[in-house]
């Protein structure tokens, strides 16, 4: 089955506390002269139809990059999952893909990739394509089918927040990034920021 990217809408997911960067809101940290989003945006853009931008604070900076931007509906940042749910309501595309705002080095071939893999689904429709960097699966960054969100929404609504725990009430696939190992560097804490930099 073929899936245009016009049908695909990119959600960067900027709504954390960012606990380990002092409170810094992550997606707006400088990394080699431009916001870690700015990044993220310049890699995901042409993969995707749309973009829109999930942040819980600094809405005014976010809109300048000229994205829509959406908080969490649920409150006090309750992790990716609430983000994925605010995103799925709002996009006019079949499916979404999540990406971190904290990824600087994002594949140039991420959308492609996770694509390919929806061959092997058995239900389209229940099938959720993730990266998996040859050692460990990368959750957040996955091309989901808006048409989940019933089943997110039930979810969330039992007081879970656990990623892996939602995917796997679905046809879960993962496509092999192992070749690119670095594409998944992200930055969490203040000494990677400064060893990236360097």
């Amino acid at each position: 089955m073929k899936i245009d990217k016009q049908n695909i809408t990119a959600v960067v997911l900027a709504g954390g506390k960012g606990r380990r960067l002092e409170g810094q809101d992550k997606g707006l940290v400088l990394f080699k002269d431009k916001a870690l989003i700015q990044h993220v945006i310049e890699r995901i853009q042409p993969q995707v139809g749309n973009i829109i931008i999930n942040a819980n604070r600094n809405h005014e900076t976010y809109e300048r990059y000229g994205y829509l931007v959406l908080s969490d509906e649920m409150s006090d940042f309750q992790g990716p999952l609430s983000g994925f749910a605010s995103a799925m309501k709002k996009v006019k595309t079949d499916y979404i893909i999540t990406v971190p705002c904290d990824g600087p080095s994002l594949p140039l071939d991420l959308v492609s990739r996770l694509l390919s893999k929806l061959d092997k689904c058995s239900n389209i429709a229940n099938c959720i394509a993730v990266a998996h960097d040859g050692e460990r699966i990368q959750p957040v960054h996955a091309l989901i089918p808006v048409g989940l969100l019933a089943s997110l929404e039930k979810f969330l609504a039992n007081g879970d927040r656990k990623i892996d725990l939602w995917y796997n009430n679905h046809e879960l696939i993962l496509a092999d990034f192992s070749d690119h190992p670095n594409a998944f560097f992200n930055i969490n804490k203040k000494e990677q920021l400064g060893e990236a930099n360097r």
